[in-house]
């Protein structure tokens, strides 16, 4: 039988946010300096990545370990940091290098200013009652809690519009959102809350960063223009799971695979870079013909003129390296090679 070659294209607009590229860049230059540093957190929600700063000597610490320190330096991601957070630095004569993104320090300022500013009319009585503070986020996420953070945690954090019916709509409502939420998902919380308030003002401002915004109409338009789409974001990324439902909504055969699935010995496609492929003559590799590599969520399509039969496939996840999950999807791989390249730098500024 007749091998078919498919071409694998990898999303030209895939690549880190500014702000993550920012906080990777700022961690690098310290390693290079000191050759040791901790950042609060994982500094980006990518195994691979994270796996090589730490081979350089980046170590990932919780806040319960910022008070065990007893000095030193550490770097804020690129996620921000509620006000709490900075004492507890300060209080332990710890070094700060802030990577807080622009777009979420300025989202966190604004809440803040609005925040206090409502406080201070309260206090002298020029309003009876505090308005609502509103975060359309995902409970938890490490920017959530610091736009939280800013109103000493008296915001109220919603995911969907069912979530209000447990909310007090009563009174002042002011409507905020996590920066790397749909616009989509946005629009129908601001319009479940104008049906439902009856007095009050509403006030909503959409915070949600463009970059990501317009990631989605660019996502939607490479997976509808391929066969199967196999979709690689880190697993804790949320901006991954909601890019991967873009995807979703214009190609079925959109298939999900976190970075940690892929044997790193053999292949890895990652949120930082292609990694270099070792081949043998059992899994001999793969031909890419990327013009940048995929980042927070990897995007590659394949495109062939075969049909694989997807409903028949395992899930993707369970396969383990990318020569595998192409066979598990009824697509032959070819034996030519091209020669991978680390693109965070090409990612958009």
């Amino acid at each position: 039988m007749k091998r078919l070659i498919p071409t694998i294209e990898i999303d030209s607009n895939s690549g880190f946010c500014f702000g993550v590229v920012t906080a990777i860049n700022k961690a690098e230059a310290e390693l290079e300096r000191s050759g040791r540093l901790a950042c609060l957190g994982d500094i980006v929600h990518n195994a691979s990545e994270v796996e090589r700063l730490r081979l350089r000597g980046l170590q990932t610490i919780t806040h319960q370990d910022l008070d065990r320190l007893g000095g030193g330096t550490v770097l804020l991601r690129a996620h921000g940091e509620p006000p709490s957070t900075y004492d507890t630095l300060r209080r332990n004569d710890i070094t700060v290098i802030d990577a807080t993104c622009p777009v979420v320090l300025r989202l966190q300022r604004r809440i803040k200013q609005a925040y206090d500013e409502a406080k201070r009319a309260f206090r002298s009585g020029e309003i009876d009652k505090m308005p609502l503070f509103l975060i359309y986020g995902k409970e938890g996420h490490a920017e959530v809690n610091g736009l939280v953070g800013q109103t000493e945690g008296n915001a109220v954090v919603i995911q969907d519009t069912g979530q209000l019916d447990s909310t007090d709509l009563s009174g002042d409502v002011l409507l905020y959102s996590q920066t790397t939420k749909s616009i989509d998902g946005f629009r129908r919380i601001v319009d479940e809350i104008k049906r439902r308030k009856s007095d009050g003002n509403f006030q909503y401002f959409d915070t949600i960063c463009r970059q990501v915004a317009n990631r989605s109409v660019k996502i939607r338009e490479f997976a509808a223009g391929h066969e199967v789409v196999i979709f690689v974001t880190g697993a804790k990324s949320s901006n991954g799971k909601v890019l991967l439902q873009e995807c979703l909504k214009v190609n079925p055969r959109t298939r999900s695979v976190t970075e940690s699935a892929f044997g790193i010995e053999r292949i890895s496609i990652s949120s930082a870079s292609v990694m270099p492929l070792e081949t043998s003559a059992e899994y001999p590799p793969i031909k890419f013909t990327p013009t940048s590599c995929a980042t927070l969520s990897s995007v590659f399509a394949i495109e062939t003129k075969s049909s694989g039969d997807l409903q028949a496939a395992p899930p993707i996840s369970e396969t383990g390296v990318t020569e595998i999950l192409l066979l598990t999807i009824g697509i032959p791989y070819s034996a030519e090679i091209y020669s991978p390249v680390d693109t965070r730098s090409l990612a958009a500024s």
